[in-house]
């Protein structure tokens, strides 16, 4: 295994990014740096370059898409890929499959368990060129 990859959670929820956060980090295969607000995970992605960023789709000040769409504009945070998590889609929308494909986008459906999050991390940065 190669060095750990940077995780950049961009989520309201402060509980969910708590336990997000403390489970990836018993992985011990990821650093994890976390954003409750948009504004700052689009900050924090500029600095700290993390290799995927887990997005939550509905936030108050910015929703995910907006978020998306301002580090895909810039040249710099562009070529980070993104999972969208929604409370929006099911595990009845998103199938066996925990993560879903539409277009250039993945999501995952909240909660998801650990196992399927590093699962879909690791197929989304296989994807995105074999980091």
């Amino acid at each position: 295994m190669g060095s750990k990859k940077k995780v950049l959670i961009i989520d309201d929820e402060e509980d969910f990014c708590f336990f997000v956060r403390e489970n990836l980090l018993h992985t011990g295969r990821f650093d994890v740096f976390v954003a409750t607000n948009g504004a700052y995970g689009i900050e924090l992605a500029r600095t700290q370059m993390p290799d995927i960023i887990l997005l939550d789709l509905m936030m108050p000040d910015m929703s995910g898409e907006q978020v998306a769409d301002e580090l895909n504009a810039s040249g710099q945070t562009s070529h980070i890929p993104k999972i969208f998590l929604t409370a929006l889609a099911t595990k009845d929308d998103t199938g066996s499959n925990v993560l879903k494909k539409s277009g250039e986008s993945y999501f995952v459906a909240k909660p998801a368990r650990t196992k399927e999050l590093v699962m879909a991390i690791e197929k989304v940065l296989e994807a995105a060129g074999g980091q």
